[in-house]
Formats: structure tokens, sequence, C-alpha cells
């Protein structure tokens, strides 16, 4: 029996995070046009910290897609996060256009596209 104890405790003790349980991964893009300049992307990843980073992803996707159809702007409506059995998944939609449009959410695709690949964040 006392040779089962260092066993027994060993499965009580609870597990250590390494670095890789903090290293996102993104598990890709759905891309919809909505209407004209309305776009829907739908982004799902796992090991993400916070909504936030669920959100950012998003708003990369955005900028390069804005990008890739020749506008330099971006205008941020909504993003709804969801988590479930481990997957973080976001739905945010955005106006896309070639000058910068009105309202307070606004992103400069180009600078957002850089800034999402220093981080290491993948688009489109």
């Amino acid at each position: 029996m006392l040779a089962l104890a260092p066993v027994l405790l060993a499965a009580c003790e609870p597990q250590v995070p390494t670095a890789e349980d903090f290293i996102p991964e993104y598990k890709g893009v759905e891309t919809t046009l909505l209407d004209g300049d309305l776009v829907q992307f739908n982004v799902a990843m796992t090991k993400a910290l916070s909504t936030r980073d669920v959100s950012d992803y998003a708003e990369c996707a955005a900028a390069q897609y804005t990008l890739i159809r020749g506008y330099g702007f971006a205008r941020h409506l909504r993003t709804n996060v969801t988590q479930e059995a481990g997957i973080w998944r976001a739905d945010a939609v955005y106006t896309i256009s070639p000058s910068l449009p009105r309202g307070l959410k606004t992103i400069d695709a180009e600078v957002t596209a850089q800034n999402c690949a220093e981080k290491g964040i993948p688009a489109v």
C-alpha cells in the first residue's frame, strides 16, 4: 500500500501549464460578403486568453480582406464571441471602404494588417 502512495499523490497534483498552453491555435476564417461593402467574418481558435484575442483575430481577417478587395479602411459594426469545449469563436461584421468611413471604430487596413503580422496573427 505504501508503494502506491507516490503514484496516488502524483495523480492528485494540479498540472503545471507550459508555454505551449498559451500559444493560440488559429483554426480558420470564413468570410461572407453580405451586401456590397458589408462583410461577415467567422473565426475560430483555441488557447485564447480572453475574448480580446478572438476579436483581434477577426479584426486581422477584416483588415486583410479589405486590402484584398482593394480598399483601405474598414469600420467595425459588431463582434459576438462564444466559447464551447475549448474552442473560441467570433462572428464579426465590418463595412469596407476606399476612404475613411464615419464612426468611432474604424481601422486603417494596411496598418492593422502590419500589426497583425508582427503579432503573428494570421489573416484571410
